[in-house]
């Protein structure tokens, strides 16, 4: 039972990140509403630096917030299956997923929207179960 909701938790994300990656790229899903906020973005740049615009770094940050996710599953599903007991001998690696589901909750929560909301706190429902389950 530990492994199928490790599992099941760790595909959640993998799902998320690569809808939220091709829609990054293949759609209009993340543009704003209003054109002229569009238009603003790719005339300024961050303060940080001058080599980019606001907009490349929006693009940027949800590619790279895709592959986060991503990661979560390309670690979690392959470790689960092939060397479970990594995971049931180190209190680390079967916590870790709690506390990354955590962090994104605190985040869906305050700037996302329902449906990533809901994908996490499953993810991290099944993560916290799979953890009470292995060090019980």
């Amino acid at each position: 039972m530990e492994q199928l909701l490790l599992v099941t938790g760790a595909a959640i994300y993998g799902i998320l990140g690569s809808i939220h990656l091709l829609s990054t790229f293949f759609t209009n899903k993340f543009d704003p509403r209003d054109i002229a906020v569009k238009e603003a973005m790719k005339g300024t740049s961050p303060v940080i630096s001058k080599d980019t615009s606001m907009w490349r770094a929006w693009i940027g940050f949800n590619a790279s917030h895709s592959f986060g996710a991503m990661l979560v599953a390309a670690v979690y599903i392959p470790l689960t299956i092939s060397y479970f007991e990594v995971i049931q001998k180190s209190l680390w690696f079967s916590l870790l997923p709690i506390l990354i589901g955590l962090s994104y909750l605190i985040v869906a929560g305050k700037y996302w929207f329902k449906t990533p909301f809901i994908g996490v706190l499953i993810s991290t429902v099944c993560f916290a179960g799979a953890a009470m389950l292995i060090n019980t």
